[in-house]
């Protein structure tokens, strides 16, 4: 269990980290401070995910979920820190947009969750897909390096180090058996990470600069403070965060046989949304369900919520104790990136299963895959597509999966829902064979 939670943790460490590292750097913090609030966001993802995982009352959707820092905010949130004139509020500013946001969307989570009957298996499979292929060009770039702007990025030894990982992983999973076969993704990460080292790329830096103990103090960098404008944006996050977090359960629902339902999807969300609006108080971000981890329950078949659980108390021990957070840093972004290939490709392929299905050999519904999807990709392969948009417009145009998800919601009330619509939702055409009318018609 221990081992398997672990596994979750450094699938979804990297993403935990980019988003306070990125909004840290934009209100000017000093390194120890960076060090402060990444160890602040790991902390109240570990918080999250209890609350996910094992629940109370009506909050959790009790599915073996990872909660952390959606990358979602990090837009809107550098774009109001730069909006501040005074620096040290920024951080502020943010927290109590949060909060705010937090509280407004625990409030709709039930009414927000009525629209899972609008997700059958032809909406659901396409936006699972969507969720695996907008996460893949995330595990390119890891397997890339760290920095962009760094003349050695993409350089032979670093896409050297994630084929290399890629194929541990892949090995692991061909010849062992048991234990060893479900943690293949963390034993791949060591070796990758053991192989990394003759080549210099792996950095021990992290380890002995970092403090053995340290807590979030609440309000560490001011109480919050509320700005109509930045509310506006973080709000505007939280619909695109439920619409996402929406998807993933239903995407985890389907892999572990449990299909989730309205209720489940309201306590999942409310999870999220009371999880967004207590982060502040221990200097985090906004949280959300991460989908690479369902690619990991998909690929390991363990699908035990306790072991995510287990995975939640490393985050918490990790943001109680920097050192132990340092560990998992040392892994190359490249190493990272070979395992993420395995992670995210899953996802996709478990959309892919689910649109097995969905029955399309119908018409419409062949239309409403091929649509949805190619809206989804927009973003993917055209990242300034819609640079002509105002910034708050763009934080959900910029995001395959809820375009994809909203187109492949009205699509399938188009077709298949409303007017005439739901008479012709069986019609099966096959376009490759030729009609009556153009057999009756002699061959030239």
């Amino acid at each position: 269990m221990a081992a398997s939670g672990l596994q979750h943790v450094a699938a979804m460490y990297a993403g935990v980290v980019a988003p306070p590292l990125i909004v840290g750097a934009a209100v000017g913090l000093s390194a120890g401070e960076l060090t402060f609030l990444t160890g602040a966001c790991l902390f109240t993802a570990g918080l999250a995910t209890f609350l996910q995982t094992l629940g109370f009352w009506k909050i959790g959707a009790r599915l073996p979920f990872v909660n952390g820092v959606t990358f979602a905010g990090v837009a809107p949130m550098t774009a109001v820190a730069a909006s501040v004139r005074d620096k040290s509020d920024a951080l502020p500013v943010i927290f109590g947009a949060v909060v705010v946001a937090g509280v407004l969307g625990f409030v709709a989570a039930p009414y927000f969750s009525k629209a899972v009957r609008f997700f059958p298996p032809v909406v659901t499979g396409s936006v699972i897909t969507l969720i695996g292929i907008s996460l893949l060009p995330v595990a390119f770039g890891w397997a890339q390096g760290p920095d962009p702007a760094a003349d050695d990025y993409g350089s032979r030894t670093s896409l050297g180090l994630a084929a290399a990982t890629l194929v541990v992983v892949l090995l692991l999973r061909r010849f062992t058996r048991g234990f060893v076969k479900q943690i293949a993704v963390l034993l791949g990460l060591v070796i990758g990470t053991l192989v990394a080292i003759p080549f210099g790329v792996t950095d021990f830096g992290p380890v002995a600069d970092a403090d053995v103990v340290g807590f979030p103090t609440p309000f560490h960098f001011g109480a919050p403070q509320f700005q109509l404008a930045a509310i506006l944006s973080l709000c505007v996050v939280m619909v695109v965060s439920m619409t996402e977090s929406t998807a993933d359960m239903l995407a985890l629902g389907e892999i572990v046989e449990r299909p989730a339902d309205e209720r489940t999807i309201a306590a999942g969300l409310r999870a999220d949304t009371l999880g967004s609006a207590l982060s502040p108080l221990f200097n985090g971000f906004m949280c959300s369900a991460f989908a690479q981890n369902i690619g990991l329950v998909a690929m390991t078949r363990i699908r035990s919520r306790y072991v995510v659980a287990t995975g939640g108390g490393f985050l918490v021990l990790m943001g109680l104790c920097p050192m132990a957070a340092s560990l998992i840093a040392v892994v190359p972004r490249p190493v990272l990136g070979g395992a993420g290939v395995v992670l995210f490709g899953s996802v996709a392929a478990s959309g892919i299963q689910t649109l097995v299905r969905a029955g399309l050999e119908k018409d419409n519904n062949m239309l409403i895959v091929a649509v949805s999807l190619a809206v989804g990709i927009i973003p993917i392969t055209a990242p300034e597509f819609y640079h002509a948009f105002p910034q708050n417009v763009r934080i959900v145009l910029d995001s395959g999966i809820s375009t994809g998800c909203v187109a492949a919601v009205a699509l399938n009330l188009v077709f298949n829902h409303l007017g005439r619509g739901r008479e012709n939702a069986g019609e099966v055409t096959h376009p490759m064979e030729a009609g009556e009318d153009l057999k009756a018609v002699p061959a030239h």
